[in-house]
Order: C-alpha cells, then structure tokens, then sequence
C-alpha cells in the first residue's frame, strides 16, 4: 500500500522567510526535534552556500553518531552540474539531495529570458543527477519548479528523464501556490499514473490553501499507486505567505474524512512533539504563534460559549476532533517569576555551574566546564537570545559538533 511520508524543509525553506533566519544551532535543534518526531527527511540547507558548510558538516557528523537518525538530512541546489561538483566537494558525506530547476514557460522566458529551451531544461537536469550519483548521492530528488503552471506533458517528460538517470523521486512544486485541492489532485494523478515513481509535493501558501493542496497532492499520488512525501515547515515558515504547516499536514491526514482511515502515514510519526517543535521555531523565529493556529495554538483546545461548553464537558468528541494529550499539551508549564540565572555571552563559570547543575549535569573537571562556558557564550552571541535547556544538553553532550557549527569564517 502507498504509503505518505514528511520530507520538512524548514531549514531551507523557513529560513528563507524575509526579514527572519535562525542560527545553526538553532537548525541544529531543530533536525533533533524532527527527528524524535519521526520526521522521515529534513532539508537541513544548503551545501554551496559558504557559511552553512561547518553546520551540514556538524549535523552529519551527529547522524554518524546516531544522534541524527533515522531522519535523513538532504541538500538543497540548483540543477546544475557546477553545483553537484562544489555541493560534494564542500560536503564530502552528503548523501541525500534535491536538484532544483524552473521548468514552466512563464519561468523559463521570465527567469532565463528565453535562453534556455524546455530541452535545455531537461539536458541541465539530468546531466546534474548524472553528476550527483558519480558524487555517490545515495538519494536524489528532482525538483519542478513552478511545476502547477507547467505543461502536463512537460512535467510528465521531465519526471520520465529523471527517472530514467536514476533519481527516486520527483518534486511538484506549486511555487506561486496557485494550485487548488481540485487542480492539484487532477494534475498529481496523471503525472503519477505516467511515471510510477514517488511524488513529492510542495506548496506554497498564497491563497490559503498549502495544507489543502497537500493532502489532495498526496491522495492522487496514492491513488495512482505511489508513495507521496508532503513538504511542510514548522508554524507554516517561508517565502511570502509561507508553506504547509508541519502539525496541521499531519492532523489533516490523520483526521481529515478524504484520508482517514484510508491511507496509511509514516508510522514513525510522532505527534506528541507537536507543541514543542512549535514552540521552539516560535521562539527561534521570534514569530508568536497565532491564537487560533491549527493544533498548537492558545485557543485551539478553548470554549467559552455556553453551547461548546456544554457539549464539551459532556463528551471532548462533540467539539473537539482529536485529543490535546496528542500534541503534546496538558502539563503545565512552569514560568519563573524569582531570581533566575542565564547563561548569556559574558557569563561566568558559577552562573554555568548553577544552570547545569538545574539540569543534573555534572562536568568532570574545571577544564570542561570553561569549555563549555565558551561554547555556551558563543552559542548566545550566534542567536542573541538566551540559550534554551535543551540547546545547553546539546552543548554539553556534543562540544566538537556544537563548536564546528558556530564556526564561519568569511
């Protein structure tokens, strides 16, 4: 049976948000929380751009470690054979990547202005995956941009070279997000049905409708008989309008009537992670979470009117479509109010020693400790904001990646 699987791209996509970005250790905890959720594959960045090299080497080494893992961490480039060639020389043990390039006519005369056929096109991308398996890439994944206003028979021809070089799977990106759940669904099924090889779909959320165009992306991939992976980001993070939202794809094909029951998402999958991931891109981001945000939000589990009240009290499933203990909600959080210690960047080493000492950790001598005290006070210069519990067991478990990560050197 088909099945639906997560490919997040928070950490390419996301942090092309204008007028926001993250530090690398902050996208580093970001792999680990997609990670304990289950994710199948995070887009941890880019492999040609100088100041992300130190950080894709660091979270490769972590996946070396078995502390990134299963989730497997792919490269973002153009299609383009210079590109292959400088990604695996820059990365050496990258493995899984996505070759990315424009095939609508609106593109190919608006962005190339009309130097470039659909031939040349098709002859750039299969000469880039060409290049990517001599380079060893393990998985590779070919992406149609602005595939919603290309050519079926374009789209259908592309998908069939790639497949033909030997790449595993075929991106539909709805660039503008001008697709619709109807128009989506029609155009992902003939495709599918033609080259038999898994569709992953990518949409953007300019008319509200990124979520929707996913799920009815991923049925029509099912339905033809192939696996589908949805594109999300944490909180819906991206260009313009952002992206589908990680937990409400999720919930959607958990709960939405078109998929319940019927199709079977990655069994990996772990929503009890929901409020927290949310809440850290939140905090990472510095973009609140909007009241009535779909799963995670303040107001999402709230009633007040007398009639939800009522129903509400007497069985949750009268106004309440799945449980909150699901996401990961229900405990309370506990919000200091006394004196607190923070680990900033001219802190000392008492301040470390009380902190780690809250979180029941203890270092085996003073050298340690100064060693990550100075990671510690880096890790607050690279994020300007205070170093959260779990960025600081990071530190302390991993000094050689935590230091590889923070540093870039222009």
């Amino acid at each position: 049976m088909a099945k639906i699987y997560i490919i997040d791209v928070t950490n390419r996509d996301g942090v092309q948000t204008a007028r926001l970005g993250l530090a690398k250790i902050e996208k580093t905890m970001i792999n680990f929380y997609l990670n304990q959720m289950g994710i199948f594959q995070s887009e941890f960045g880019f492999p040609i751009t100088k100041h992300e090299i130190n950080y894709l080497k660091a979270n490769l080494q972590l996946a070396k470690k078995k502390a990134l893992f299963p989730i497997k961490l792919s490269g973002w480039m153009r299609a383009l054979k210079e590109d292959v060639t400088a990604a695996f020389n820059n990365v050496h043990d990258l493995e899984y990547i996505n070759l990315s390039i424009s095939t609508s006519d609106q593109m190919i005369d608006g962005k190339f202005l009309g130097k470039k056929s659909f031939d040349d096109i098709i002859r750039e991308m299969t000469t880039a995956v060409q290049e990517a398996k001599s380079c060893g890439a393990k998985g590779i994944g070919v992406n149609a941009e602005d595939a919603s206003r290309t050519d079926i028979k374009k789209l259908i021809d592309f998908s069939l070279a790639a497949k033909d070089q030997g790449a595993e799977r075929i991106r539909y990106c709805d660039t503008l997000g001008c697709d619709s759940p109807f128009s989506i669904y029609e155009r992902i099924y003939k495709i599918a049905e033609k080259i038999k090889m898994p569709v992953e779909l990518h949409c953007h959320n300019d008319l509200g409708m990124a979520v929707a165009c996913s799920i009815a992306g991923a049925k029509a991939a099912n339905d033809a008989g192939v696996d589908a992976y949805i594109n999300t980001t944490i909180n819906g993070m991206g260009e313009r309008a952002g992206n589908a939202d990680l937990v409400a794809v999720i919930l959607a094909a958990k709960y939405s009537q078109v998929l319940n029951g019927n199709y079977k998402l990655d069994s990996r999958i772990d929503l009890s992670m929901a409020w927290k991931i949310a809440h850290y891109a939140s905090y990472a981001f510095k973009v609140p979470i909007p009241i009535n945000q779909i799963g995670v939000g303040a107001n999402a589990f709230a009633h007040s009117s007398g009639i939800h009240v009522d129903g509400a009290l007497k069985d949750r499933r009268n106004y309440e479509l799945y449980d909150y203990e699901e996401l990961g909600r229900g405990e309370p959080e506990i919000i200091e109010t006394g004196r607190m210690i923070l680990l900033g960047e001219y802190s000392g080493i008492k301040g470390l020693r009380n902190i780690y000492g809250k979180l029941e950790i203890e270092f085996k001598n003073d050298e340690e400790a100064r060693k990550v005290l100075e990671l510690a006070r880096y890790a607050n210069v690279h994020k300007q904001k205070p170093v959260t519990e779990d960025e600081l067991r990071f530190i302390a478990q991993y000094p050689e990646e935590c230091r590889l990560l923070m540093t870039v050197t222009p």
